[in-house]
């Protein structure tokens, strides 16, 4: 792979061009107030390079303008091609006023009031230290290892970014971690029954860009989750383009019409939220009765379309898909437009003509975004979707996908730092909750619990390292409220942060973390699959107060348990990010030389397209994939063992094959109290809840209801119109934008606004954040977060 970089740029002083650092309204409190030290030391302007570090799969790249030891100003990636740079979006853009916040926390503080009242008092770091030592002793000598848990997190994404808390707790005897993901709860554990270890292997949208002629998105929008140059709404630019200029379509499939749809779709289909697996049905019923359905695939590539590719476990019973679908098994409907149109909102006659564009496209690229499968019916959503191209045959071809999402990168450069955790199980991220009031309950079969039969003890140590999933970005925030006020069932909590987020408040010690700008960072590229590439840089300034970085802390706990050696190998952390870099270079020589990756700061390669599943179509028996029978499982026999022996509440249950199931608070779920379904999106002006405190950006991206004109009008509600949603599990209020461009009896509200509510009073969240409005209800299947999109409310103007 060739260097495409030039070594950094000569720095031209300009004194008009350094912007002065903004300090914000309001006094800070002496906890949180920067020091006078910060910015102190008298420097050469000079450069520092680095990436956003959240977890919005972007990993843009910034360049910090120092003056003066103190960020000025930040100017993002301008190396090589116009069309080959990681530019940053517009929250990127915004990162000084975070790492620069005046409401930065400064000192390590221990909680004196109740656990969510966010009172702390200042302590030492020598205290601290010793806090953490004496509480992991006590609760790995009364409960083992496996009552700790590190919670799921996505504030920082770094070479020794999270991992210095895991090769502690590794080398203390391990700890619970996390399975799945807030994001892909639902088709992480749904894919693999279908495609195996293969779950995802999908096809690149550079791919599709110069192969496709027909793209059909299930509620994807990279403009709205994955900006900038160094993330998929740049590979989505150019597909859009190639797809023009060779008269291909797009086809956007959502409930809302998004900021992807809005600028780039040739066609929105408005669809009724949480119904896009009767569509996928009632498209592939078509294609069945068109004669579209490729039967030589089925047949050699799958198990359970008909009759006849049944595993004998279930054979004769009427339990294949193509039964599903003709109407002759299960529910013993047939699937067609008309039976899907009353459910999903569509028009059957748009229903027959997709199905009709799907099957006259050469290479027909089916993708689906996250938010169909963040539903309460997520993991038969998610299945269903990918029947689309299964059923065609249009898998593992040229231009082609399997129903997932878009490929990311194929190669990482550089690893991260190392642990080997002695503890395997795993936990399901969501429910945490769970296992603190009856862990020790909860099995593989029951909880799809990983790596072990069960959970051997309920969690009573959470250690939140960057992250705001205990409350803020986690389902009813009431009740977790309640779960984690509760001293004798979680005994210990600690958070690391840089800023009083409202996980923070819960936190029985909570410490000052240096961000990424204040020491020696590498990070890889995120989520954009058309060049992989690395940035090494910093520091930019010093870390303010007392804050320090993760890994000394890590260092300084593991030496009061005799392990400094082990845990640092002899190592600093500016020596493991380059030993770390050493080794990727050894597998991947054309990188610079270390030296040289310093002064440059960012390096990048382009990668190319991927089809999934292509070795797979081209040779199955060779190739076979880690399912039971080697093939695609259109029927699992594993889904219908784990529906046979788990207790689910009445009326769920685990499908063996890809269904419409409305799920909990879905299709036909509103009452007279609770008329309209509710439903989340990703926005423009966060990262879930990172950057939630930038002015600047809330002004420009307002907190807002989305709310058709038909249902606002009933209501006597007008834009801009202060609003109450309530739901079966809360309260918010919220501000009320009015618009065609969401399907009437559907509202929609951001995901990630900042909880703000009087939690010994009303509990009215001022902040608008919609997971105040969500019940815990975990999937049938995954366990999962389905209800962040599966909500009941009524609305009133206040």
């Amino acid at each position: 792979m060739p260097q495409l970089n030039q070594s950094r740029r000569t720095f031209v002083k300009s004194a008009g061009a350094l912007a002065a650092v903004a300090a914000a309204g309001g006094a800070a409190s002496a906890l949180t107030q920067p020091t006078d030290a910060l910015g102190s030391k008298q420097e050469e302007d000079r450069i520092v390079w680095s990436m956003c570090h959240v977890n919005c799969g972007g990993n843009c790249v910034f360049q910090w303008h120092v003056k003066d030891g103190r960020i000025a100003y930040m100017e993002s990636d301008n190396t090589g091609e116009k069309d080959f740079q990681a530019r940053a979006c517009l929250r990127g853009r915004s990162m000084r006023r975070w790492v620069n916040s005046p409401d930065r926390l400064l000192y390590p503080m221990k909680r004196v009031g109740k656990r969510g009242e966010g009172k702390f008092e200042r302590i030492s770091w020598e205290e601290a230290v010793k806090i953490i030592h004496d509480q992991l002793k006590r609760t790995i000598d009364t409960y083992g290892n496996e009552a700790i848990y590190v919670t799921y997190a996505t504030g920082m994404y770094s070479s020794t970014g999270r991992n210095p808390s895991k090769r502690l707790l590794s080398l203390l005897g391990g700890f619970v971690n996390q399975r799945y993901s807030y994001s892909t709860h639902m088709i992480g554990a749904a894919t693999p029954y279908m495609f195996g270890d293969k779950s995802g292997d999908s096809s690149s949208l550079s791919e599709a860009t110069l192969n496709s002629d027909l793209v059909v998105m299930f509620g994807n929008s990279p403009a709205d989750t994955r900006m900038g140059g160094a993330n998929a709404v740049w590979d989505f630019a150019r597909l859009r383009e190639a797809l023009k200029e060779r008269g291909g379509k797009i086809v956007n499939i959502d409930y809302r019409l998004n900021e992807t749809s809005s600028a780039h779709s040739d066609e929105w289909l408005p669809i009724q939220s949480g119904t896009d697996a009767a569509l996928a049905s009632a498209l592939c019923h078509e294609f069945y009765v068109d004669g579209k359905a490729d039967e030589d695939f089925l047949n050699n590539y799958c198990v359970g379309w008909d009759e006849t590719t049944m595993p004998d476990s279930a054979k004769g019973q009427s339990k294949s898909y193509k039964d599903y679908l003709m109407g002759t098994g299960y529910d013993m409907v047939e699937k067609t437009p008309e039976w899907a149109s009353k459910i999903t909102q569509i028009p059957a006659d748009k229903i027959r003509s997709l199905a009709k564009d799907l099957e006259n496209a050469k290479a027909p690229f089916v993708c689906q975004g996250w938010g169909p499968q963040r539903h309460s019916n997520g993991e038969h959503t998610a299945l269903a979707i990918c029947m689309i191209p299964i059923v065609l045959g249009k898998i593992g071809l040229p231009g082609t996908n399997t129903g997932i999402r878009e490929a990311g990168p194929t190669i990482n450069l550089v690893g991260d730092l190392p642990f080997s955790n002695p503890v395997k199980t795993q936990l399901p991220v969501y429910e945490w909750p769970d296992a603190i009031d009856h862990g020790h309950k909860m099995t593989a079969d029951n909880a799809q619990i990983g790596g072990s039969e069960r959970l051997a003890s309920d969690i009573k140590f959470l250690w939140n390292y960057a992250g705001n999933c205990l409350t803020n970005q986690h389902g009813d925030i009431n009740a977790t409220h309640d779960l984690l006020q509760d001293e004798s069932k979680c005994e210990f909590i600690l958070v690391w942060d840089t800023l009083m987020t409202d996980t923070a408040k819960y936190a029985d010690l909570l410490l000052p973390d240096a961000m990424r700008a204040e020491q020696l960072n590498m990070r890889v590229q995120g989520y954009s699959e058309y060049y992989t590439g690395i940035s090494v840089g910093g520091p930019a300034q010093e870390a303010p107060g007392e804050c320090r970085s993760h890994y000394d802390v890590c260092a300084d706990i593991a030496e009061t348990f005799g392990l400094r050696d082990e845990f640092t190998e002899g190592r600093s952390q500016e020596e493991w990010i380059e030993h770390l870099y050493k080794q990727g270079r050894e597998k991947h020589p054309e990188m610079p030389d270390w030296e040289q990756m310093k002064e440059q700061g960012f390096y990048k390669v382009p990668l190319a397209p991927k089809v999934g599943l292509k070795k797979f179509r081209e040779d199955p028996v060779a190739n076979a994939l880690k399912t039971p029978s080697g093939k695609i499982e259109i029927y699992s026999e594993e889904l219908a063992r784990l529906n046979s022996v788990r207790e689910l509440p009445e009326g769920e249950e685990i499908f063996p094959i890809p269904v419409f199931w409305p799920g909990e608070a879905g299709y036909g779920s509103t009452t007279e109290e609770y008329p309209l379904y509710c439903s989340g999106f990703h926005y423009k002006s966060r990262t879930h809840s990172s950057f939630g405190d930038i002015d600047i950006l809330e002004q420009a991206n307002r907190q807002h209801m989305w709310i058709n004109p038909v249902d606002a009008e009933s209501r006597g509600i007008k834009n801009g119109d202060q609003c109450s949603v309530k739901s079966p599990a809360g309260e918010i209020w919220i501000e009320a934008k009015v618009t065609p461009r969401i399907v009437p009896g559907t509202i929609g509200i951001p995901q990630g606004a900042w909880h703000d509510a009087d939690m010994n009073g009303d509990r009215i969240d001022k902040g608008g954040n919609s997971n105040t409005l969500h019940t815990y209800h975990p999937t049938p299947l995954a366990r999962g977060n389905g209800p962040a999109h599966s909500v009941i409310a009524q609305v009133t103007r206040l």
